[in-house]
Order: C-alpha cells, then structure tokens, then sequence
C-alpha cells in the first residue's frame, strides 16, 4: 500500500482553510462530530458533500467490508480525513494540527479510504443507455431562433415547428449520441529520471487523463496516467484496446473536439471549419452545411468543459501535483471522478453541479494554475492512428458524419425557408 509519508512538507505545505484557522474543538472526532450535526453547509463545505450523501457512503464502505471501525477513529471520521485532504487540498501536516492525530495515522487512514474508494469505483461508473439525455433535450440552447419568434408567428405554426425541428434535430444528432470524450491534464510529481515522457507541450509534469461523461454531467469512463507527452489520439487507442476497455454499445457513438480523428464510435468536428465570426445565438448565421455542424457539435462537446469545472471545484487537491507516488496520484483522480457520479447520483441538484448547471458560469475567471494554459492544437490526422480500424470503417463514419451536416442543414434551410415566407 502507498504511503504518504514520502511528503515534502516544506515545499508543498498548505494550511488549513481560513474558515478553519482557529480550531473551534480539541481533536478531531469532536471536530467530525461537530460538523455533522451542525448546519448541512458546514458538511458541504468541509467534507463537499452532502450530510445524508456522506452518511450514506460510510454506510456503504462499511456493509461491504471495505472499512470498519477502530478503537480509535470511527468510519465517518475516516472518510472526513479523506474528504478533507482531497477537498482542501491539504497536506498531512496541515491535517495533523486539525485532527490531532500522527502523521502516520493520517497517512494511513487516507490510503484505506482511497483503496476501498477504488474498490467500489466501478459500481459508480455506469454505461451509457438509450435513452435521449433529458439535459439535452430540455435545453434551449438548441432552438434560439424559434424562441425570438414568437411575437411574430401565429402559436399554432410556431408549436408545430418546434415540435418538427426537435423531433428531427434529436432524432438524427442525439438519438444515438450517449455523451462526450474528451482530455484534460492533471499535474503529477514524479522523480527526476522519470519526467521527461510526463512533460507536456507546455512544459509542465502532468498525466494525460481521458474520459467518458453523458450530457448528465456523470463520468462513464476514465483511463488516467498516460504521461503528458502522450498524443491524445493515442491515448485513445489505448482506451479501445485495453482489457477495461471503453465500449461503445452497436450504432451509438460519442462526440469529440478536434484533437481526435473521426472514427467508428467517436464524430469529431469537421478539421479547418472556422466559425468564429458567426454569432451564437438569435442572429446565428451559418455559410454551409459543416459550419453548422460544428456550431451544434461544439455546443454538446462543451459538457466535458463543465463536468470537468465541477470536479476540480470539488477535489482542488488534482490540480495541484500532490507529492504522493505516482500510482496514488493515477488513483485520486478515478476515485474523485468516482465520488463526483456517486454524488451526482445521489444529490442531482448538489450547489457544486448547480454552479455549472449553466455553459455561461464558464465565463468566469477560473483560477487554475499554468498548467491549464490551453494545450497547443495538433490535428488529429497528424497524430499516429493505430486504432483497430481498417480503410472502410474510417470512410463510414466519415459518410455518417457528413449525413448528419446535410440533413441538420437542409431541416435548418427549409425551416427558414417556411419562416421568411410566412413572415
């Protein structure tokens, strides 16, 4: 088992949050206890999560012989050592002088929360069904123009194009869309011999994690601890070869950002499509039938933007290169991108998801550290594709996507059409 006692306290020391500068009790059981009978905010704000959610989880590590009690530290206060270190991004040293107990046993208590977190982890990750995401087709964000025209059409008309443009809008780009692969880079501490496959593009030590979510904001895959150099095509290669494989049920597929090939299971944008001088919203106006694609692709692609938001706002302790050997690193983000589906799951409308419910809270000032300098662009058709696919598969899911663009423009042309001539 890791250890954390391999800390380099001196230069990675954190304190204790501001709120809690001043121990308002003697140890640590008095401290757990008294923030879960407190007020629920003082749960959410120390331990990220609801009180019941947290009760809940401790009940559930428990009935499956995953913790237990000891003489000294109940399993509540075991998963607040945990909770705390991960969601403060905290330091043994730091969490010693709160909870009053050694180094060791802080170490040691963090390591069997993480392994019976691990344990569980898969129960957390679920795979995607067939059902349209209801966040998908509830969002207005995918009918502007209809909305500005209410004032001008007859209501009858106006439903019953709504009705027309959702039925067939759903129907040909989410029906058989389960959700959005993406990549991201957490920092890493790894030895001197050991950095150069982990420096990015950037220069920055990280690991290159890819992932799977739903349109729910809720992880369906995650493979961590490829090194940062790694091409992000690669990695997914990876994802599709490995034994733990990311599988993609019959005729569904994912959507993917520019960084990836279009492949069987996986519709990226169209490569050299700009449309950045296109106005996002009432005044939409694209030139071809790919500009449009991409806009509507772009808008369902951002979820992974806003479940990743919400897991770094939740587990601070990724984006910080925690001094902990690499296997502990790779396993705090499965087991927080774990905790982030189990609470999801459990609290829909926890204040952490409700903070990026929304694409626009995005726009404000997120306060990441250099790593998150946005990663230099390679298209994906100059990385190396050594996928499991063959010449005809690549061309179907080419003729898939470029099927998708035509009848998205030709539904968005003939409403239009029927619009400007009964206007």
């Amino acid at each position: 088992m890791e250890s954390l006692d391999d800390e380099k306290d001196g230069g990675f020391e954190a304190s204790i949050p501001k709120e809690l500068g001043h121990p308002i009790v003697s140890n640590g059981t008095k401290f757990v206890d008294e923030v879960l009978k407190g007020p629920n905010e003082l749960c959410l704000e120390n331990f990220r999560m609801d009180k019941l959610v947290f009760y809940k989880l401790c009940d559930m590590l428990q009935t499956r012989g995953l913790l237990r009690h000891t003489n000294r530290i109940k399993i509540e206060e075991q998963l607040a050592i945990f909770m705390f270190i991960v969601g403060h991004n905290l330091r043994t040293r730091a969490v010693q002088e709160l909870f009053r107990y050694s180094g060791e046993t802080i170490s040691r208590h963090f390591n069997n929360v993480l392994s019976a977190i691990m344990a569980v982890s898969l129960d957390f990750f679920e795979p995607p069904n067939s059902e349209v995401s209801q966040e998908i087709r509830e969002d207005p964000r995918f009918f502007p123009y209809f909305l500005v025209m209410l004032v001008l059409i007859n209501f009858n008309f106006v439903w019953f194009l709504f009705l027309k443009f959702i039925g067939l809008y759903f129907t040909i780009f989410n029906k058989n869309c389960v959700g959005a692969v993406d990549g991201i880079h957490f920092p890493v501490t790894v030895g001197v011999d050991e950095q150069g496959p982990f420096r990015n593009m950037n220069g920055f030590l990280s690991q290159n994690v890819l992932v799977a979510c739903s349109f729910d904001m809720k992880f369906h895959y995650v493979l961590a601890g490829w090194e940062g150099s790694a091409p992000d095509m690669r990695v997914l290669n990876s994802a599709l070869t490995r034994r733990n494989k990311l599988d993609v049920p019959d005729g569904k597929y994912y959507l993917v950002d520019g960084k990836y090939a279009n492949i069987p299971g996986f519709i990226a944008p169209y490569p050299g499509v700009s449309y950045s001088h296109l106005e996002f919203g009432g005044g939409f106006h694209p030139r071809d039938a790919r500009e449009l694609f991409d806009q509507r692709h772009s808008i369902l692609c951002n979820v992974t933007d806003r479940t990743f938001a919400a897991l770094k706002e939740r587990f601070p302790i990724l984006m910080s290169a925690p001094p902990y050997p690499l296997t502990t690193q790779v396993k705090l983000v499965v087991a927080a991108c774990a905790l982030h589906n189990y609470i999801r799951g459990e609290k829909h409308d926890d204040w952490i998801f409700q903070m990026y419910e929304q694409e626009s809270v995005l726009q404000l000032e997120d306060p990441m550290p250099p790593l998150e300098i946005e990663q230099p662009y390679v298209p994906a058709e100059t990385q190396l594709l050594d996928g499991p696919f063959g010449t005809e598969e690549l061309e179907d899911a080419s003729q898939l996507r470029d099927s998708i663009a035509t009848e998205i423009w030709n539904d968005y042309i003939r409403d239009y059409a029927i619009i400007d001539t009964v206007v």
